[in-house]
């Protein structure tokens, strides 16, 4: 999968040279020959980098830069100089500008920038060993350390328990370790523990034998043993009846499992990779989940940032989602108006993920226009009203975030934290315990 860069110049000569090496290169490329094509280009491509000359006639280099930063804060800029600007380069690079060439500059000079800038946001595609997590769309660096630890821990055949609220692409990032795994050639077994009736769910997942029970007519093996030599993803597994969860550790204990009805068990070689959105500390403490099978889950655990979270990977996510979903309507739908993306970015999504994926299609279903205009959004937000949490949950949401936020700026300082939000400590530790927030998990992060 090529990676887009977006270059920026006013000198024809210069533009078609660098678009020429890059191309030469592996990178797709798109060219602008003014800050303000530019950004007119960021409404229909999204670039992984862009390079800019700093000295244009109109927008220059620099203010382009603040433009950019405004809208897609993650995105890396490189920016391209004469000797005598080396000083508005420097004063760029203190406000967060990724990096700065001074012509005339060396082809390798140019594509080590290149590839240090594509490796702070996400890899160029060049490189297959990034192909792993391909399907998760992120820039944010935040993501970017979960997808990280993802990787390492892959290697290892750890059980590995993924938490997140509902939308955050939970099975993605289980798909995503179990492609990075050596068990990638091996089968990838799904199954949702709430979604099946806790009478069926034993048999789904070990299998039964003939006439184990009414209905039994045949042989039926199960999801461990269909996964054998692979992974089974046990998602909402805080939704599993605990009379189940006996079973499943002891499946887990003996790496065997005996189907229903049958006198012996069999082996199984499976890595175990769950998810949940509930908190299962209180679900154990409330006696709905056995905290024996909780460690033998929970061996390392990702939490996955809601999209609020990696609110800059709204424009990103969106365009992934309008491209694809166009080409399924097959419907000519390039972008987004500049006041429809900035809409898109003010909303709270607390369906995460999932919920902006539906309103993008339908976006592109009603969709008339080759750019999205701010209208379009307004009325697909609008049908989405009636899966709005209600303003409890909204609050409640708001104030785990905020009380995030805050901690994270402090280092997990409560006092300092407490005066920041105009509360006595008390009153803040009893806000931190409502949302099972830690100080020091705060402190360890900021380290």
């Amino acid at each position: 999968m090529q990676q887009e860069i977006l270059v920026v110049d006013d000198d024809p000569s210069l533009l078609k040279l660098l678009a020429m090496r890059l191309d030469f290169e592996g990178y797709k490329v798109v060219e602008a020959s003014s800050g303000e094509e530019a950004l007119v280009k960021m409404a229909t491509h999204q670039p992984y980098l862009v390079i800019t000359d700093v000295s244009m006639g109109g927008m220059d280099g620099i203010m382009l830069f603040d433009t950019l930063k405004r809208s897609y804060p993650a995105l890396p800029v490189i920016i391209l100089t004469a000797h005598g600007s080396v000083s508005h380069a420097v004063e760029a690079m203190r406000r967060g500008v990724f990096g700065y060439l001074t012509k005339p500059f060396e082809a390798e000079a140019l594509m080590a920038e290149v590839r240090r800038a594509l490796g702070q946001s996400g890899g160029s595609g060049t490189e297959p060993e990034f192909d792993w997590a391909t399907a998760i769309i992120t820039r944010n660096a935040q993501m970017e350390a979960v997808l990280t630890e993802a990787r390492m821990i892959a290697k290892h055949d750890a059980s590995v328990l993924i938490t997140g609220a509902s939308g955050t692409g939970k099975e993605l990032m289980a798909r995503a370790i179990h492609q990075a795994s050596s068990r990638a050639g091996k089968p990838f077994v799904a199954i949702n523990c709430g979604a099946i009736p806790e009478n069926l769910l034993e048999s789904e997942l070990f299998g039964h034998v003939k006439g184990a029970f009414t209905g039994a007519a045949r042989d039926h093996k199960g999801l461990f043993a269909a996964a054998h030599g692979g992974t089974v993803f046990l998602d909402e597994i805080g939704d599993m009846p605990l009379p189940l969860q006996v079973k499943l550790l002891r499946v887990l204990q003996e790496r065997a499992v005996r189907p229903v009805g049958a006198l012996q068990s069999a082996p199984i070689d499976v890595r175990i990779v769950s998810a949940t959105h509930r908190d299962l500390e209180t679900e154990i403490a409330e006696g709905r989940f056995r905290e024996d099978l909780y460690y033998r889950l929970n061996v390392v655990n990702l939490c996955l940032p809601g999209l609020r979270e990696r609110s800059d990977d709204i424009p990103l996510l969106a365009r992934h989602f309008l491209v694809r979903l166009a080409e399924k309507y097959g419907k000519t739908v390039n972008g987004f108006a500049p006041e429809a993306l900035e809409l898109l970015l003010t909303c709270p999504w607390p369906g995460n993920i999932r919920q902006l994926q539906n309103a993008i299609e339908k976006i592109v279903a009603l969709s008339t226009t080759e750019i999205v205009p701010i209208t379009l959004v307004q009325r697909a937000l609008q049908r989405q009203a009636d899966d709005m949490v209600s303003l409890d949950d909204a609050k409640k949401h708001f104030e785990r975030d905020y009380l995030v936020r805050l901690l994270r700026i402090t280092q997990g300082n409560v006092t300092h934290a407490a005066r920041i939000a105009k509360r006595n400590r008390s009153e803040f530790y009893s806000l931190m315990r409502r949302h099972n927030l830690e100080p020091a998990q705060f402190k360890e992060s900021a380290e």
